[in-house]
């Protein structure tokens, strides 16, 4: 059977890069080594150096990239370290515009670093397509989004975006974290370039730090290779090795975590005390058809409001089952308080503009049962 004739359950297994092509083990082995023999230097061989290219971190760049759909994967050693790279395709007097709602670690690479080398960003309400246009400079040269965003959920039509992109000559990112590729695929939708926190649901299991990079066509492959070679952030052989073993249960992770999401978002938000939940499955939420219509699922991360400040403590300091904690798309649920945590480096006036108020928290639901998880916070918010 062909690729194309398997369903992702299938080829999220069958990669390619499952067996060990050298003894036939099911598990693609550790290659813990910096450097590679060359019995002839003037004719060397598909390794060398570990930075230039690694056989286990090649074997999970090339599985992530055919999940993606993609020609080529990068694996890097954070999801902060696949972004800077990638904004390292721009250069000085380049402007990028970007959807307003947004990881606060990508905002603050965006403001307090990328700026240093003399490019701009421009911060959009990315839902209204207008707007990225209205934003187009002469000197505009990439659009940068996030959908679901992080983490009030806002959906951007992503064919639309992907069309204004290539009208104007720009170059399109996407951070799909929250969806991976089992739910959304926005190379297929005509979006350039796929990163990930792999951290998250690629990885799943709280045991991973890593980034990756898909790119739509070869030339920007090859554009990305020369920048991950030069900057040296790649991902380390054992932490590739974990992040592919976690690949290989994502389907099954994200479809029990998507189910128990939609329970909780439903349930939270027929409570009469909830200030705002945010969920793409519900559908009172903006953007609802177009996420139906551009992916197969909500995904695994409710947000919801709580008011205040107080409220949100009280929650954290009672909930007995997730962690509270950093970090999402793991096994175990894990409750985030956005505004001392994922966008803590957003000044408060930017924060409070894109919604990411002192009640503000983000859910992102593991395996455990969704009732066991509604029973735990019904106690802890009487």
């Amino acid at each position: 059977m062909t690729e194309k004739n398997t369903t992702f359950a299938t080829r999220v297994l069958h990669t390619g890069n499952e067996i060990d092509p050298v003894t036939g083990a099911a598990a693609f082995p550790i290659y813990q080594a910096s450097t590679f023999h060359q019995e002839d230097p003037w004719n060397p061989p598909a390794y060398e150096y570990a930075r230039s290219g690694n056989p286990t971190r090649n074997a999970v760049e090339d599985a992530v990239a055919k999940l993606e759909n993609g020609t080529r994967g990068f694996a890097f050693g954070s999801g902060m370290a696949a972004i800077t790279t990638t904004l390292f395709l721009f250069s000085q007097g380049d402007h990028i515009v970007a959807c307003d709602d947004i990881y606060g670690g990508t905002f603050r690479a965006l403001t307090q670093l990328i700026n240093r080398f003399g490019i701009e960003t421009t911060f959009v309400d990315a839902t209204n397509l207008d707007e990225i246009r209205a934003a187009i400079r002469p000197n505009t040269k990439g659009l940068f989004l996030e959908t679901p965003s992080n983490p009030t959920m806002k959906i951007i039509d992503l064919a639309g975006a992907a069309q204004i992109a290539k009208e104007h000559g720009l170059l399109s990112i996407i951070d799909n974290t929250f969806m991976t590729p089992y739910l959304q695929r926005p190379l297929d939708l005509g979006i350039d370039i796929v990163v990930h926190s792999a951290t998250k649901f690629l990885g799943g299991h709280s045991d991973v730090v890593a980034g990756v990079v898909v790119t739509r066509d070869e030339e920007l492959g090859k554009r990305l290779y020369f920048l991950q070679n030069a900057c040296g952030g790649v991902l380390g052989p054992q932490d590739c090795f974990l992040l592919q073993r976690g690949l290989k249960t994502l389907k099954v992770r994200m479809d029990a975590s998507c189910a128990g999401a939609e329970k909780i978002a439903q349930y939270l938000y027929e409570r009469g005390d909830i200030e705002k939940v945010y969920y793409p499955g519900l559908p009172t939420h903006a953007g609802h058809e177009i996420q139906k219509a551009q992916a197969d699922g909500f995904g695994a991360v409710v947000s919801f409001d709580l008011g205040n400040e107080a409220r949100a403590r009280k929650l954290m300091e009672r909930v007995q089952l997730p962690l509270v904690a950093v970090s999402l798309g793991a096994v175990e649920s894990i409750l985030s308080y956005p505004r001392m945590m994922s966008h803590n480096g957003m000044p408060a006036n930017e924060r409070l503009k894109r919604g990411i108020g002192d009640g503000l928290l983000r859910f992102s639901i593991g395996l455990e049962d969704p009732d066991d998880l509604i029973a735990d916070l019904e106690q802890a918010l009487k």
